[in-house]
């Protein structure tokens, strides 16, 4: 089934980066499941909430706009039965149609799933794998658990 994205999405990519707007646009059309984008550009008051909740742990967000205005993130969140819903086998889909798409137009994409290495170079059949290969390194390294952010996508910032 084709999907599409929906004006709220359509809108939530207002002032993101224009490569990675092509590539969310096109991972909806080749994606197995619905999605919405549910957010884009970020407020720094935003941030520092999220960053306070343990939701994020930087405050320089890829999703704040830079000198430019232009952000370089998006969260993208399975819209299933008219709603989103944070389940992680669905953002598990829609990370691999990220992936294709990010190969697809040759964009360095990285994913909150697996922070160390570009999203086109994990296992589209092992998403999951690649998840937990990830957790086991950075625990082995750190001595603490990642934050392993399944909807979040986010291509380098400009110079």
């Amino acid at each position: 089934m084709a999907y599409r994205l929906g004006q709220m999405s359509v809108e939530r990519l207002d002032g993101v980066e224009p490569r990675l707007v092509r590539c969310v646009r096109r991972a909806i059309e080749i994606s197995d499941q619905d999605f919405s984008v549910f957010e884009g550009l970020r407020t720094l008051e935003r941030q520092k909430e999220l960053f306070a909740r343990g939701a994020s742990r930087t405050l320089d967000s890829f999703h704040l706009p830079d000198s430019k205005s232009v952000g370089h993130a998006v969260d993208l969140v399975p819209f299933i039965g008219g709603r989103v819903q944070w389940q992680d086998v669905p953002c598990l889909v829609i990370a691999r149609a990220m992936l294709f798409a990010a190969k697809e137009l040759g964009l360095p994409v990285t994913w909150g799933g697996v922070w160390e290495k570009p999203l086109a170079e994990l296992d589209p059949d092992d998403l999951a794998g690649d998840i937990d290969r990830y957790v086991d390194s950075f625990r082995a390294h750190t001595g603490r658990a990642p934050l392993v952010d399944r909807p979040h996508f986010q291509v380098p910032r400009s110079p």
